[in-house]
């Protein structure tokens, strides 16, 4: 029974054993003196920008989740496909039931979109209908004789 373990125990330890004598041949072979040049952060050839502790803005992490929903989408069309293909006599409630699950994600799409999560520009300012012109500091035109 045990028997059929054999092939994997050689495997992890080989594995082992090469990344073991990779690490140590690092460590002896390399240098050890590091520089200021070493210690830079890789950009590309690039020149380094500002510090690597940086923060990134929220709207990165929205649009990642954004595609991660949207890429799960199409995992899920895939086998609906299939399906669909093979069942003839069900295919008027695979399609009901995809057309359902496509206007779900449609809605979530178009609150998003109306939310401004895809827009990369700063929020423009609202004036509100009461408010009088001078009373804004963005006011484009300067007014004459207003004290």
């Amino acid at each position: 029974m045990l028997i059929q373990y054999i092939p994997f125990l050689i495997l992890s330890v080989v594995a082992f054993v090469f990344v073991s004598v990779l690490l140590a041949l690092a460590r002896f072979v390399g240098s050890r003196r590091p520089t200021p040049k070493k210690e830079e952060p890789y950009e590309s050839g690039m020149v380094p920008i500002g510090t690597t502790k940086g923060r990134f803005p929220i709207r990165f992490y929205l649009v990642a989740i954004l595609f991660i929903l949207f890429d799960v989408e199409i995992v899920f069309l895939y086998p609906w496909a299939v399906i669909m293909m093979h069942k003839s006599a069900a295919r008027v409630f695979l399609f009901a039931e995809i057309a359902v699950f496509v206007a779900v994600l449609a809605v979530g799409y178009i609150y998003v979109w109306r939310r401004g999560a895809r827009d990369w520009e700063a929020p423009r300012q609202v004036v509100p209908r009461g408010a009088r012109r001078r009373d804004c500091s963005w006011s484009a035109k300067p007014q004459i004789g207003a004290a």
